[in-house]
Order: structure tokens, then sequence, then C-alpha cells
């Protein structure tokens, strides 16, 4: 008869949230993560099954691709806030609030553009409506003859 104790951890939660990448985009791979990853995979490598050297090759072209991709998408979401700046915007704060205002400017945080209406940030995807800022007009000056 054999007799099994219990083991239990007492380091704490290591539950994942995806949140969490998203929020940190430091936590988000780069092209250093990429090459040490490559690394690792030709220092571990079945011996007897390598890699080709075209496959390595293709798998650094495609990765680069993607990190422009990605940074294209960013720059063109920063000129898209950037041309909102003076326009009149409609804004969902959650799903009862809303507001609206002009947009004074834009500031990057967490790697996304944000725009600044009445002094607080929102982010591009709570916008609803969009209206260009009417000019104020000058009143007429009476002419007299």
């Amino acid at each position: 008869m054999s007799n099994v104790s219990s083991i239990s951890s007492t380091s704490g939660s290591s539950t994942f949230n995806s949140t969490d990448v998203l929020a940190n985009p430091s936590q988000t791979l780069n092209q250093n993560d990429f090459l040490k990853l490559l690394v690792s995979q030709i220092q571990y490598q079945d011996p007897m099954n390598p890699k080709s050297d075209t496959d390595m090759a293709a798998q650094m072209a495609q990765f680069t691709s993607l990190q422009q991709a990605s940074q294209s998408t960013s720059s063109l979401a920063m000129m898209q806030a950037n041309s909102l700046v003076g326009s009149t915007v409609g804004l969902q704060i959650d799903a009862r609030t809303s507001t609206s205002g002009v947009v004074t400017g834009v500031q990057m945080k967490n790697g996304a553009p944000q725009i600044i209406v009445n002094g607080n940030y929102y982010s591009l995807g709570q916008i609803t409506a969009v209206a260009p800022t009417p000019v104020p007009t000058a009143p007429a000056a009476n002419q007299t003859n």
C-alpha cells in the first residue's frame, strides 16, 4: 500500500489575462525577441532533421513584413487622429454615457493615439460622430452712406 501526499503551491496565482498584453505594449514581441527565438531554435534543433537556412530567412522576412505593417497601421491611426484636431466629435464613454466636444489635441498612449476632448483622453474607437467646428462669423457692420 502506498501513501500519496498532496502538493500545494504557495507561489500565488499564475493566471494569464489577455488584456495584460494589450495594455502593456512592452510585453509584445519585437525583432530582438524574434532573433532570440531564432537562435534558440537553431541551438536546440534536431541534428537529424535540421531546419534549412531558407526556412529561417523566410521566417525573418515574414516577421519584418509583419512589423512594418504594424508600424504603418500605427502611423495611419496617428494621422487619422491628427486630422480630427479642431473638429467637433461625439463620443461614447460607456453604455449609458456619451459626450461631445472639440478635439484639442492628440497624444500617443500605450502605442495608440488618443484624442483630447474637454481635457479628457479618448480612444478613436469611442468616436460616434465627427463634424467640422463651425467658424464664428463676424457680425456685419452697419454701413452708413
